[in-house]
């Protein structure tokens, strides 16, 4: 699951008059997405200026995730910054994947966007229902795949080959991520009930703002997950 999304989201926020709407959270996903894309644009475009500022960009997106997390009434302002932030670092690895694979950049971009609204369509139609057993399944399921990152990244960092199946293109190293980007799409029906929850519930307005960045999480790890997988299937 979302590790920035829960059930507890939305408790204990002080609700005023002012309240979130389901609409007001779609028009600041857009807003978001088109300051990723003008990031995503200028990292593409001078990747020579940005590739040195991959890690910082890293650390400075992670920080800013953290501190929106635990104050989340300062996303309007945070969550444009991290938008910006992700684009940079997002146009950088996309250019990088390009230039080994041609044409994978379109082809990632369109199968997330078809991943998003196929799976918002199986959310309202109902044909995808966030039960209980679903949250769970789904939430065990992404913690491991991050608990199996964190252990990678540490092996890299220690000078270590990392976990071969992350990378293999061998089929066991296909089908890891066919499932990784299953999971991260299943995670997209968690994120519409929550948000769906909160507007229903009368949250404060500025948790549109926080359910926007919530969903560009999880885009951003499905888009880079659909990059990996094209990139082993390419290979």
């Amino acid at each position: 699951m979302n590790p920035v999304m829960s059930n507890k989201t939305f408790s204990n926020l002080g609700y005023n008059q002012e309240t979130m709407t389901v609409k007001g959270t779609i028009n600041k996903s857009f807003f978001l997405w088109a300051i990723l894309a003008v990031g995503a644009y200028l990292g593409w475009g001078s990747p020579n200026v940005f590739m040195p500022l991959i890690w910082p960009l890293i650390i400075v997106s992670f920080i800013l995730a953290i501190v929106t997390v635990f104050k989340k009434h300062i996303a309007p302002w945070t969550s444009p910054i991290y938008a910006f932030c992700e684009g940079l670092f997002l146009g950088v690895i996309t250019l990088f994947f390009e230039k080994s694979y041609p044409g994978i950049a379109v082809n990632a971009v369109f199968l997330t966007i078809s991943v998003l609204f196929c799976m918002l369509f199986a959310f309202r139609a109902g044909y995808i229902r966030a039960t209980n057993k679903f949250y769970a399944v789904v939430g065990v399921s992404t913690m491991a795949i991050m608990l199996l990152y964190v252990v990678n990244l540490i092996i890299t960092m220690f000078g270590g080959a990392g976990i071969g199946f992350i990378y293999s293109s061998s089929t066991f190293g296909i089908l890891f991520s066919v499932a990784v980007v299953i999971i991260a799409s299943l995670n997209l029906i968690i994120d519409f009930d929550i948000i769906q929850k909160g507007a229903m519930s009368g949250a404060p307005k500025y948790m549109e703002w926080y359910g926007a960045f919530a969903l560009m999480i999880t885009l951003v790890w499905l888009y880079l997950e659909i990059l990996r997988l094209l990139s082993k299937i390419r290979n």
